[in-house]
């Protein structure tokens, strides 16, 4: 079997028309209605279907596979990797893949939603001609800033607004990615931006490695992924120990909503990232880790006091007001209309700015019962 076969896995029509009726009749495949868009998503796993992938008439786009964690570098490359391998950034955003459908580019997300701001932004960021010359491509991209409507978190170099950001190349009705070289060069050729490339690398390569972790660390940056330069295309991710620290900040204004391992998760990684690169333990650090794990319980107290629950506040720039309004229904479906709270939409320049808030109801309740002398029975 040549390398190419290899690497993509397709699905025959016929097959895929078997796949799609046991979705359906297993309750893993939904139909989505959004605007004018109507389309189906797997909303569980099923057979070599995996979660988000979706299917625009009889055009499948395969979600995006989950990519597993390294907790150590030094251990974790000899288990994992047989070959040399890519390294990139990990941008701290979230998950999309752009293609072009009945002469539209849309962007879906990791759960296979279409995503009313991420498409009416996409101008911004990537040259469409690429979909225009190379209709078959999937563009798998991170989305990341300060102003986007799903996450808090952004990294150091997106101030304002959002970017975009790609990391692969898949093809319609095909499982697998394009290789490395083939990618870089699509995306070079119509100016597609990137994470940022750090090279090949081998397992021997490991102290080279581990200097470049301890520098995203100290930058503030998410980082890095892992990927195999070999037919089987192995990958795996690695995260500095500042990151942990940052989701903890987040994550404690939001801690009923979270299940304790979120929070026990991050300590261990950050422990284990401190003790494989012999980080001194300060009493700085220790500070920044305390800081982080009340600073977020004392900011959501602050909120349910002044009012009367807890949530969190987003703001998006759309060029279209219509988005903006799709952006809205699409997560009143997804979270519930009394969860999200509409607070302003309105031009501002070339753009219509949108404000909403995302009710934190776990949280709001428990603090309710809390601050009003409620018992709790350990």
């Amino acid at each position: 079997m040549q390398d190419e076969q290899r690497r993509y896995l397709s699905v025959g029509k016929e097959r895929l028309q078997d796949l799609v009726a046991a979705a359906h009749a297993g309750g893993q495949l939904r139909e989505e209605h959004l605007g004018q868009w109507c389309y189906r998503r797997v909303v569980r796993s099923f057979r070599s279907l995996p979660t988000g992938t979706t299917l625009f008439g009889d055009t499948l786009v395969y979600g995006y596979p989950k990519i597993g964690r390294l907790s150590r570098l030094d251990t974790g490359l000899k288990v994992q990797f047989s070959h040399p391998f890519w390294v990139e950034e990990k941008v701290d955003g979230y998950n999309v893949r752009i293609f072009q459908h009945a002469g539209e580019v849309l962007a879906i997300t990791r759960r296979g939603y279409i995503c009313p701001f991420t498409t009416d932004r996409l101008r911004d960021f990537i040259d469409t001609r690429l979909f225009e010359a190379h209709s078959e491509l999937v563009l798998c991209a991170e989305v990341a800033g300060p102003e986007n409507p799903y996450n808090r978190d952004s990294p150091p170099y997106v101030r304002e607004d959002v970017g975009m950001f790609a990391f692969d190349l898949m093809r319609k009705d095909r499982q697998g990615f394009l290789p490395h070289h083939e990618k870089e060069q699509l995306l070079r050729e119509y100016g597609v931006p990137e994470v940022c490339q750090y090279g090949r690398y081998e397992v021997e390569d490991l102290p080279r490695l581990a200097g470049l972790a301890r520098e995203l660390d100290r930058t503030g940056r998410e980082g890095i992924v892992l990927k195999e330069d070999s037919a089987q295309d192995r990958r795996a991710k690695y995260v500095t120990g500042r990151i942990n620290l940052a989701d903890l900040r987040v994550g404690s204004a939001a801690m009923k909503q979270l299940p304790a391992e979120y929070f026990t998760q991050r300590i261990l990684r950050l422990g284990l990232f401190l003790e494989e690169h012999h980080i001194e333990r300060t009493p700085a650090l220790y500070r920044e880790l305390g800081e982080a794990l009340i600073e977020g319980v004392l900011e959501a107290v602050a909120r349910w006091r002044q009012e009367g629950k807890v949530a969190d506040h987003f703001r998006c720039r759309f060029h279209r007001k219509e988005n903006a309004e799709l952006m809205l229904e699409a997560l009143y479906r997804l979270l519930g209309k009394g969860h999200v709270q509409r607070r302003v939409l309105e031009p501002r320049g070339e753009y219509y700015v949108l404000e909403f808030s995302k009710a934190l109801p776990r949280t709001t309740g428990l603090l309710a019962h809390l601050l009003r002398g409620g018992l709790v029975f350990d």
